[in-house]
């Protein structure tokens, strides 16, 4: 009887044609949780207005990044699958999937349902919980598996923004590339969000108290920005960084509505004002290398910060790092002896 394993991660377009990722950025965009305005204003905004402005560029930055393998967040996720499932042995199957595009969600849990699993585990590949990323997979599993007549038993993963292991594999692959401690200041960077889905998302009323992301409590376990905040503090913990020699920041803002601050393009100023001249860059909310890494983080910022007279260095993600595979069969594994546990607690 195999353990179902789907890993799930944001998608690519099928190629980097204008068509496709036209088609991409229709479904990405037209989520609820990605935009959140009524359907009809989102509509016309994406598809009016966003989509035809943005396709020809978006697709040429894709371009820049496609290998004979595909879009690398995809080629990533399929080697991933391979290595995760000979760590986990016979009894598991592992499949892929991208809550936008291809491989999608239905297909990889089709794919589950046809190997006869005993019970599925969801995992999508987001440290930090958001409700536009593993809100939006957990909304799109429950809509397909709804459908079927015979639901196994199903565990949703997810939010390990300062899990140990994660935290342990991060810095890993950090200290393998780069001497922390030969730059004048390290940038914690993380994907951007309107600063109105954080507050939308406060059920306790807590967004705008002061310290509430720097202090870990059952209110905030959920807040994006918190988990951002605890993500870097014990990343920058494990590397030994001193808190006044690093930066939290946000990147990939879209729209002129006002987003989670600091931007990355502000710190980077503040950073050339004050004389600093080597800086790191780091991205603990991607966990494979794609377009917001290698293009805006390993490219255009670094462009940006030459022109202000500085050097700015990016340290690549987990991909496919042992300790980061190590780590995913632990967090699969862990889970799967706790559900035991309790089944036999239930018996008693």
């Amino acid at each position: 009887m195999k353990t179902g394993v789907l890993l799930v991660n944001l998608g690519s377009p099928k190629s980097f044609s204008n068509s496709d990722v036209k088609k991409y950025l229709h479904q990405f965009l037209m989520d609820r949780r990605v935009i959140d305005y009524p359907y009809i204003l989102r509509a016309l905004l994406v598809k009016a207005l966003i989509v035809p402005l943005r396709k020809k560029k978006v697709s040429k930055l894709y371009q820049s990044i496609w290998t004979k393998e595909g879009a690398p967040l995809i080629s990533g996720a399929r080697k991933l699958k391979v290595e995760l499932e000979r760590e986990l042995g016979e009894n598991f199957q592992v499949e892929v999937a991208m809550r936008y595009q291809t491989p999608s969600i239905q297909n990889g849990l089709e794919l589950l349902q046809k190997g006869a699993v005993a019970k599925i585990v969801v995992l999508p590949l987001f440290p930090q919980y958001a409700s536009a990323t593993i809100g939006s997979i957990y909304e799109e599993v429950f809509d397909v598996i709804k459908k079927w007549e015979t639901i196994p038993p199903l565990s949703l993963l997810g939010n390990f923004a300062d899990d140990e292991g994660f935290i342990r594999a991060f810095a890993n692959v950090i200290i393998e590339q780069k001497d922390v401690t030969s730059f004048d200041h390290v940038l914690f960077s993380y994907h951007g969000l309107p600063k109105r889905y954080l507050e939308k998302a406060d059920t306790f009323q807590r967004c705008n108290t002061r310290g509430c992301c720097e202090k870990k409590c059952a209110e905030n376990q959920h807040c994006y920005k918190a988990n951002c905040v605890r993500t870097t503090m014990a990343l920058s913990q494990e590397l030994g960084i001193e808190s006044s020699n690093y930066t939290i920041c946000y990147q990939s803002r879209l729209g002129k509505e006002e987003w989670i601050k600091p931007y990355v393009s502000d710190v980077l100023k503040k950073l050339a004002d004050n004389g600093m001249k080597r800086v790191l860059i780091l991205a603990p909310s991607f966990v494979c290398d794609c377009l917001e890494t290698t293009v805006e983080l390993g490219e255009e910022y670094k462009e940006e910060f030459a022109k202000l007279g500085g050097v700015l260095e990016y340290a690549t993600s987990l991909n496919n790092h042992p300790l980061w595979i190590d780590y995913l069969k632990k967090t699969i594994l862990d889970e799967l002896r706790a559900e035991k546990k309790v089944t036999a607690i239930s018996n008693i």
